[in-house]
């Protein structure tokens, strides 16, 4: 990890683009999740359905598998700076209109900062894992860790901001932190150089591919996304029907889920001093199972918080470790097609809690609308020991 950052510091555009790489990643954090804590109260404003009320995870998903398209498309013919800029100007637009007294405006405000953040998030990864190099796992772990700092304080910032009916001014604060981010990137240098003596992301390594690694690795995309947003999407509405009422506690569940993913990913990089990344993957995905369990087979709101925190540390580490075999397998060919495999976790995004719920709907129970999330888990752990000569390289 020293060698590392020492090596991301020698060049101060690099440095300063990753620190606005990290700044950005707080607030696409806030944009992620923050439906999650305000779902009660649109259930509640417009009499919302399970399978209404999931719509707007799928709607905000949608629009994100259209932005990582375009990103990639943007990415590939200008390189990265327009992508993030467009992002986050949708992004900001999008947070300051969502406390709409329409449902129909709560929809496009989702909808745009849906798309605003699917512009951010491959770019920005892409762009991380290029400058760790062999060490990307760790850089990534890192920058998803300031994800995670926006993804944790969402639900905090979210219950302050209603009890003292300050929403719209919030919402309007992180409009304006997109504005400055934009600005920003219109000044850093985007200096996207091949790193040199990097093997392990040449085309002529990333032709060892084939098809089924592939398949496989798309898989993980799209099942771990659906995962994490069933997860913490349906937190704050799940420990509200536990408590038999909303409290201060139920619109914090989200903020559990979260912080345990923002812990995990703290530790991940000195995890992964230790760890083989494959190891790391399935003992991660293994404390999702369980924590996911735990908060089915809960009796109490506090032993479902606990399991909501445990299945978020196991989630932490998972998903920049897929984006780092993704940039290490397939090289410079990433920038092209890493927008597929971002787009299938787009997809994921918007099928996991939308299917949640519609399981619910069906069996008249959230309880078992949430088995699915365990049941995720299991099946990541099989397509990983299946990839294991690939992650072994």
């Amino acid at each position: 990890m020293i060698e590392q950052t020492g090596a991301v510091g020698k060049n101060p555009g690099n440095r300063n683009l990753l620190i606005l790489l990290f700044a950005g990643f707080v607030l696409t954090g806030v944009a992620t999740v923050i439906v999650g804590p305000l779902l009660p109260g649109f259930i509640r404003r417009w009499s919302l359905d399970d399978g209404q009320a999931g719509f707007f995870f799928t709607i905000q998903f949608i629009s994100s598998m259209a932005g990582v398209g375009l990103s990639s498309v943007l990415s590939s013919r200008w390189g990265y700076r327009p992508a993030l800029v467009l992002g986050y100007v949708l992004m900001g637009g999008g947070l300051a209109a969502l406390n709409a007294s329409s449902h129909a405006i709560a929809l496009a405000a989702t909808s745009l900062f849906g798309g605003g953040y699917g512009l951010v998030i491959p770019g920005t990864n892409l762009l991380a894992a290029e400058a760790g190099g062999k060490k990307s796992a760790s850089l990534l772990n890192l920058l998803n860790f300031a994800w995670g700092v926006g993804a944790v304080t969402c639900s905090p910032m979210i219950l302050l901001a209603l009890k003292h009916d300050r929403l719209p001014a919030l919402l309007t604060g992180f409009a304006v932190f997109a504005c400055f981010i934009v600005l920003a990137l219109f000044l850093v240098s985007f200096k996207e150089e091949k790193h040199q003596g990097n093997t392990t992301t040449s085309d002529s390594d990333s032709a060892n591919v084939g098809f089924a690694v592939a398949i496989a690795l798309a898989s993980l995309f799209f099942i771990y996304v659906a995962m994490e947003n069933g997860i913490g999407g349906w937190a704050a509405e799940y420990a509200k029907r536990m408590a038999k009422g909303a409290t201060g506690t139920t619109t914090l569940a989200p903020m559990f889920f979260y912080a345990g993913l923002m812990s995990g990913r703290a530790l991940a990089p000195l995890l992964l001093l230790r760890l083989h990344e494959r190891k790391l993957v399935v003992g991660a995905l293994s404390l999702t199972a369980l924590g996911t369990t735990l908060e089915i087979e809960s009796s109490s709101l506090k032993m479902a918080i606990a399991g909501i925190f445990f299945a978020g540390a196991g989630c932490s580490s998972i998903y920049p470790i897929y984006i780092a075999w993704l940039s290490r397998w397939y090289g410079a060919r990433a920038k092209r097609i890493g927008g597929i495999f971002f787009a299938l976790g787009a997809l994921g995004g918007s099928f996991g809690p939308w299917f949640v719920g519609s399981v619910s709907k069906l069996s008249g129970s959230l309880r078992e609308g949430l088995l699915v999330l365990p049941l995720s888990a299991l099946v990541m752990i099989l397509l990983v020991l299946l990839l294991r000569r690939q992650t072994a390289a």
